[in-house]
């Protein structure tokens, strides 16, 4: 295990300085909520009812999470694609967003292609690529992401966007005083586990500590579950590691039962479960 309270540590296990994005997140995330609140929509689009979103990787993630706030709303029934192929209900009152940061997602660029001979109100959220040029071609509204970095640590303009934009077309509700709230928990907790700050009072270096050479397990419920898939994709692509997860109460049904077999596996997993005052 790597000395973490060194800083030539960091040097070495972060040469894409992740953490420097991170320590940005919450100035991030106010800079896309401002700028998807000024960003200008066609009048047609305040009819939509319903919103499907096509993404694949962190991309997919915003919609995951932007689902969540509206299921628990039951404003608006919302999909994320994650696929080839054309969503589902795909009609004039469906809102279609096709989020890819680099633009080039294969799947984001061919489902979002397919989609465009249907009637379904279509937006673009892309830094670029094959699918702004596409959304171009055609005429339809594409969002800008002005961000320079590697696309796991585009969260904030793949998630915030959607937020803004779904609460002005009526989707779900105001959202100005969360976001607000959130960015201030984001400023404190950066604080909290900046890599300055020693193992014996740093959480998430605790919890590296223990992940250190295991398998990660992620447990969410509810909205949670969305965030315990973020997690497992950063486990992923940050660390080079594997790492799974799985959703409450669904895991109380199969995933237990198998909690002895193989034996080994009790040494060599760890699992981390996700917990929040609102559930």
């Amino acid at each position: 295990m790597a000395d973490l309270d060194k800083p030539r540590t960091y040097e070495v296990l972060d040469p894409s300085g992740m953490f420097r994005h991170l320590r940005q997140m919450p100035e991030q995330c106010e800079q896309a909520w401002q700028s998807a609140l000024r960003f200008e929509l066609p009048r047609e689009y305040d009819r939509v009812n319903k919103a499907a979103i096509l993404g694949m990787g962190g991309s997919a993630i915003g919609g995951d999470l932007l689902c969540s706030v509206a299921l628990m709303e039951n404003r608006a029934p919302v999909w994320v694609h994650r696929a080839y192929g054309l969503a589902p209900f795909l009609d004039e009152n469906t809102l279609l967003v096709a989020s890819s940061y680099s633009g080039n997602t294969e799947e984001t660029v061919s489902s979002f292609a397919e989609s465009l001979a249907t009637p379904a109100k279509k937006l673009v959220i892309t830094s670029g690529g094959r699918l702004q040029a596409l959304a171009q071609q055609e005429g339809i509204p594409i969002f800008p992401i002005t961000y320079q970095g590697p696309p796991r640590a585009a969260f904030p303009h793949s998630f915030v966007p959607l937020l803004a934009i779904f609460q002005r077309l009526g989707l779900i509700e105001d959202k100005s005083a969360d976001l607000a709230e959130a960015t201030q928990v984001l400023s404190r907790l950066s604080g909290e586990f900046v890599e300055t700050v020693p193992v014996t009072a740093n959480p998430a270096k605790q919890l590296a500590t223990a992940l250190s050479g295991r398998a990660c397990v992620i447990y969410g419920a509810g909205f949670l579950s969305a965030v315990a898939r973020r997690w497992k994709t950063q486990f992923n692509e940050n660390s080079k590691a594997w790492a799974f997860h799985e959703a409450l109460p669904e895991l109380n049904h199969n995933a237990v039962v198998g909690y002895q077999f193989p034996s080994q596996f009790k040494q060599a997993v760890l699992v981390v479960l996700l917990h929040s005052s609102l559930l």
